[in-house]
């Protein structure tokens, strides 16, 4: 079996006997590193450029400019990695990201009759899973609303198929003491043939019980999920550390009720080091069917 037919069996097997419509695993990942530390959630963690991947309006709290990316050794020798880029434009806030799941490349087989062997043809094809996002968001006062188009693609073989999606998304920011945050995701994304990207909303609550521009950090983040054909899940993450001049070390910890792949672990963690507006991120989720666990690092700056 493949790398990339391993991956949608996985992915697929929680939906099993329910509405199989589920076309795309990228679009199930986090696409930030700090948020797959916190367990997945990521709907009200505002002022990261990765928020653009799970709620526009999140990016509104971005004071000048914001840039993120992230870089995974995900299963089966495949790769995750995302980049996203959020610009003040006066009261507007406008995102763009990209987030990919790379099977790698694989040797083209001639099945035999049993369908149990392949003879090699001496070619190899090239396998992947990825969306672009582009938004913009408007915000009066505490309340931001925003908005983004994005464009699903994925190869798998010689398989090729696309679909464009929006996603709609409010942030009530209050100063920099708390956050709440409200998503649906993935409206519109038909991909064919019965499959189409899978409907989520998300509603969030981030709460920072000490003041996030001085020595000590502390913050809490609550989200509720209802993915289309899924069990509704409640995911919690906890972020704590110290920072001095400019230079600290934060520690994070998540839990889902339902991770987003079988068998991934509901527990997460992760570390940051801050070093003036540049923070380090790392993510760690264990995977019982495979006896591995996999590493997330990442990067993220806004001055």
């Amino acid at each position: 079996m493949s790398r990339s037919a391993l991956l949608l069996l996985l992915w697929a097997a929680p939906a099993l006997g329910q509405a199989g419509t589920e076309g795309s695993l990228v679009v199930g990942l986090p696409a930030s590193t700090r948020s797959a530390a916190l367990g997945g959630a990521g709907v009200a963690l505002v002022g990261d450029a990765g928020a653009i991947f799970s709620n526009p309006a999140g990016i509104a709290t971005v004071r000048h400019l914001a840039v993120e990316a992230g870089y995974q050794r995900y299963l089966m020798g495949s790769t995750v990695s995302s980049a996203a880029l959020a610009l003040r434009l006066g009261r507007f806030e406008w995102g763009i990201g990209a987030h990919v799941l790379d099977y790698g490349s694989e040797d083209e087989l001639v099945p035999d009759a049993t369908l149990r062997r392949g003879t090699p043809t001496g070619r190899t094809f090239h396998s992947y899973d990825g969306v672009a996002v582009t938004g913009l968001v408007y915000r009066f006062g505490v309340i931001a609303l925003g908005g983004s188009a994005k464009l699903a693609q994925q190869q798998i073989a010689d398989v090729r198929a696309e679909a464009w999606a929006g996603d709609l998304g409010m942030a009530v920011a209050v100063f920099d003491i708390m956050a709440f945050g409200l998503s649906v995701q993935n409206l519109g994304g038909d991909l064919g043939n019965g499959y189409h990207l899978p409907r989520r909303t998300r509603a969030g609550f981030t709460m920072n019980y000490s003041d996030p521009q001085g020595g000590l950090r502390l913050l809490t983040t609550l989200e509720l999920q209802w993915t289309e054909g899924r069990s509704a899940a409640f995911v919690g993450g906890v972020e704590g550390g110290l920072v001095q001049a400019g230079v600290g070390l934060i520690g994070r910890m998540g839990f889902a009720t339902a991770p987003e792949t079988v068998e991934a672990g509901r527990l997460t963690m992760g570390a940051g080091v801050a070093v003036g507006h540049l923070q380090m991120d790392y993510a760690y989720q264990a995977y019982g069917v495979l006896a591995t666990g996999v590493h997330r690092l990442g990067l993220r700056w806004h001055p």
